[in-house]
Parts: C-alpha cells; structure tokens; sequence
C-alpha cells in the first residue's frame, strides 16, 4: 500500500488569498432555486438544491447540501426572502450573508447553517468570477493539477467486502476512504487491507454517537491500526483507551468534523497533523483561504472532502482539491462513484482537473 503522509505542497502560500477576491466587483440582479436529486448506494435518496445568482449577464453556481431530503424545508422548496439583489463587492457580499437567516425554519443542527451558507458564497464567487471573464486559479495565480480521489463508503449494515468489490470490478485502479464500524470482524478487515486500495479510515468518533462496546471498539482500532499501516485515521474517539492506541500514529490521525475554521486546527483533543478541509463544513470562502494558508504555514497536510454533491458543487470541491491538495487522498471522486450502478465510463483517478475558462467551476 502507498503511503499517504505526503507533505503539504510547498506551491501553496502561507498567507491567506483572501485579498485576491475581496474586492471584485459583483452585482446580483436575481436568485433561483433548482432541486437536485439521484438514488445513491444501499437505494439512498439524496436531494440537493442548486443556487442560482443572476446578475450583469452571467449566473453563478451554487449546491446547498444541508438537507438530506424533501421534506417542505429544502431550499427549492421553501425559498427564504433574502434580499440579496444589489451592487456588492465579494467581501461586502459574504458580510451580508452573515447577517441573514438562510433558513425558512430553523435546522435540526447548527452545521446545516454552514453548509447553506457555502451555498451562496460558492454561487458568488462563481458569479463574480464569470462577471469579471477570469477563472479562480487564475485570480490565485495556482495551477491546478491533477486530481488524486477516492470513493467513500461504508460496508453495509452486514457488512462486508461486496461493496469494495463491485467498484474494483468495474473501476479497477479505485482507491478507498471506508467507513469504520466496531461490527467489522477480524476476518472482513484482513480481507479489506489485502485489497491494498484504501487510503483512509473514518471512524466518525466525533459526531456523538454512543459507543454502545467500548470493548468492541477498541478492538477495532487495534485490529485497523495494524491491518492499514500508511492509512489516515480520521476522527477517532474522544476516549482514553482510544488517545492510547493512537500515540504513535498521530502524523496519520486526520480531523474533519471539528473543523469549522482555522482556529479549530490544533485545538482538538489529539495533536494530529492531518486536516480534511471540507468546504461546505466551513462555509466561507475567507474562512476556507484562512484554514488553506494555516495548514501551509504550519506543514500540515490537507486532502479534500464533500458531503454528497450532486451537481456544481462536486466539481466545486474538486477544483479547489486540485489547486491545493492535488495528490493527497481526496475525498471528491465523481459523484457516479457513489452510485452502485452507474451508467457509462468512470473517470479514472487523477482526474483533469478541467477549470472552465472563467468562475468558480469545472468545465461542462
């Protein structure tokens, strides 16, 4: 198995690019809403919401991801009244957004609130970029590279190895990000790492769920320790007996659900040195330049990582992977990926990273 601690690339600047976008000028004359939806693995309905800023001739893209499904509050079907119509500059433009309730009713939880917002902030800077004839890589003055991914899944409620196995069949050079569980026997974890394909184990230690057998878990943190030696471990427990089992394995320990912002980096209960910036988990674009340029400054890998995308912002997250992290173990794959039977070719890992000729987009 590759190992997968590569360093940050040394391309990548130390200080924020914010200033590079603050103050282009944006002007958004309307808004719409466009509802996204597709049957992902074990016949999951996934519903997203396309936003839609108009203005000076061009639209920009946005993909609200903070809802799983239609239930009379995702944004296409409940449009909040916003106000958003106006002459702004991008900066002034993520301020006002700051200030709105995006929601017609209150989320069920606060990290919905982020996802939203990143929404509208991709959208403008989408738009902004398309109204000023410039691409995003070319205002940052990186280069993107191509794209290394892989494809995120869990091993079913039984679990087991079948999962792995129809995508390795019909994508033979796919590589993994699994979704750890303490059911996993000794036997489905040796079959797993014999694959050599996996890149990364997410143990979601850091949601709140309630370990129902510290016992059963801890096993499973012995057993994938020493089954995945050059794989990240992402988001373990908060628990003694798992902070133990981790000491020697901190330069492979990988956060993603805590982090919000910058200053959530080092401030979690392990000393890890790996970051999954997820975009639509910090929600806006200052913000994100800020976590990019703290991770560069302090030698911290990154790899990139979505919550489902169905449309622009997939393409989104993978363009920003590519200018960023590009060989890191990218959690952007296409969305296809994620189906169990998708129709046509998939691409294959890296991707070109293909930008538009001007916004914040891949090209069609």
């Amino acid at each position: 198995m590759a190992t997968v601690t590569s360093p940050t690339s040394p391309t990548n600047p130390v200080d924020s690019l914010w200033p590079r976008l603050a103050d282009l000028p944006l002007v958004v004359e309307s808004c719409e809403y466009d509802g996204l939806h597709a049957v992902l693995g074990d016949d999951f309905d996934r519903v997203t919401t396309h936003v839609r800023l108009i203005g000076a001739g061009a639209d920009g893209l946005g993909e609200d991801v903070s809802l799983m499904e239609e239930d009379g509050t995702s944004l296409h079907e409940a449009p909040p009244m916003l106000g958003l119509e106006g002459e702004w500059t991008l900066a002034s433009f993520s301020d006002h957004l700051a200030t709105l309730d995006l929601f017609v009713k209150p989320p069920e939880w606060e990290g919905a609130l982020r996802f939203r917002r990143w929404a509208f902030e991709s959208a403008a800077l989408d738009l902004v970029l398309r109204q000023a004839g410039r691409a995003l890589h070319e205002v940052l003055d990186l280069e993107p590279r191509p794209l290394r991914f892989v494809n995120s899944l869990g091993l079913g409620k039984q679990p087991s190895i079948e999962p792995v196995r129809r995508r390795l069949a019909r994508s033979p050079g796919v590589r993994f990000k699994l979704d750890a569980e303490a059911t996993w026997a000794p036997e489905l974890v040796d079959e797993v790492a014999a694959t050599g394909a996996v890149d990364t184990i997410d143990f979601k230690g850091q949601y709140g769920f309630e370990v129902e057998d510290p016992q059963a878990l801890a096993s499973l943190y012995d057993r994938v320790i020493a089954a995945f030696p050059d794989a990240y471990l992402e988001d373990p427990h908060d628990l003694p007996e798992i902070a133990s089992r981790l000491g020697d394995h901190l330069h492979r320990v990988s956060y993603d659900s805590p982090i919000h912002s910058a200053e959530d980096i080092g401030a979690t209960s392990l000393a890890a040195r790996v970051v999954n910036v997820k975009p639509s988990r910090i929600g806006s674009v200052r913000e994100l330049l800020e976590v990019y340029a703290r991770c560069a400054r302090e030698g911290r890998p990154m790899y990139g990582g979505g919550m489902g995308e169905l449309g622009v912002g997939r393409g989104q997250i993978e363009l920003l992977a590519a200018i960023f992290h590009p060989d890191a173990p990218n959690d952007v794959a296409p969305s296809a990926y994620n189906e169990d039977g998708p129709a046509g070719e998939l691409p294959g890992s890296p991707l070109d990273p293909s930008p538009a000729p001007s916004g914040f987009r891949r090209a069609a």
